[in-house]
C-alpha cells in the first residue's frame, strides 16, 4: 500500500505568526478509470494558487523531508517532462510542522537564487540516499553552500519576512486543498489526490485529471 506521510498542521501557524511578529464534466463514470471519492476528490471550493496564465496547472505538494517525496521526485521529473501544451507543472513545499519548515525556506531561498533546477533532486539524494545529515537551517545552508549559494545570502532569504509570509500562504491554501500528506497531487484547484497505491498510479492518475480538465474547457 503506498502512504503519503501525514502530520498535524493546526499549531504550525501561531508559531508562523510569531516568527513574522520577532464540475468540469468528466469521462463518463463507468469508463473512468479513476473514481470521485476513491482515488481523487473534487474540491468543494475550487482555488488556485496565483494562476495568472490560463494553463492548467499541476501542483506537488511536497518537501524535502519527506522521504515519499524523494521516492516520488524521479516520477515526478517523468511527469512534467510528459505534460501537453496548456498544462505548467508548480511545487508547494508543505510546511506541516517545525521540522518541515526549514526545508520550505530553503525551497525558496533556492528559488529566489536560481539554484532550484539544480539543487532539488540533489537535496533528496544527500539527505535520503546519502544520509547526510541535513535537518537544521545550518545544515541546509551548508548543503546549498556546496552547490553555489552565498550562505549568508541563502539563510539571509531563507529567513526574510518574505519567505515567512509564504509559508503561511502555503499553509492556508494547503489547509483549503485538504492536504494531510505528502506528495499529493492537486490539479486546477479542482482536483486532489487521494486513496494512491502506487507511484506509477499517482502519475497516471494526474495525467487524467489534466486531461479531464483540458477537455473541460475546451467547451
Amino acid at each position: 500500500m503506498f502512504k503519503t506521510a501525514r502530520y498535524r498542521i493546526t499549531a504550525l501557524l501561531c508559531g508562523l505568526l510569531l516568527t513574522t511578529a520577532c464540475s468540469a464534466a468528466g469521462p463518463d463514470a463507468a469508463s473512468a478509470p479513476f473514481t470521485d471519492g476513491n482515488q481523487y476528490v473534487t474540491l468543494p471550493a475550487p482555488y488556485q494558487r496565483d494562476n495568472s496564465s490560463g494553463k492548467v496547472e499541476v501542483v506537488e505538494v511536497f518537501s524535502y523531508a519527506c522521504i515519499h517525496c524523494a521516492e516520488f521526485s524521479t516520477y515526478a521529473d517523468e511527469l512534467r517532462k510528459s505534460l501537453p501544451k496548456g498544462v505548467e507543472f508548480k511545487l508547494v513545499p508543505a510546511p506541516f510542522n517545525d521540522a518541515w519548515v526549514p526545508f520550505a525556506r530553503a525551497y525558496y531561498a533556492s528559488k529566489k537564487l536560481g539554484l532550484l533546477e539544480q539543487t532539488h533532486d540533489e537535496l533528496f539524494k544527500a539527505k535520503f540516499k546519502e544520509q547526510y545529515p541535513i535537518n537544521s537551517m545550518d545544515e541546509i545552508a551548508d548543503f546549498y553552500a556546496q552547490h553555489g549559494a552565498n550562505r549568508e545570502q541563502f539563510l539571509k532569504i531563507a529567513n526574510s519576512p518574505e519567505v515567512d509570509a509564504q509559508i503561511k500562504k502555503d499553509l492556508a491554501l494547503i489547509q483549503t486543498w485538504g492536504v494531510d500528506g505528502t506528495p499529493t497531487i492537486v490539479v486546477d484547484g479542482k482536483y486532489r489526490s487521494a486513496n494512491i497505491k502506487s507511484f506509477p498510479e499517482l502519475v497516471d492518475l494526474t495525467k487524467f485529471l489534466v486531461q479531464q480538465e483540458l477537455s473541460a474547457k475546451q467547451k
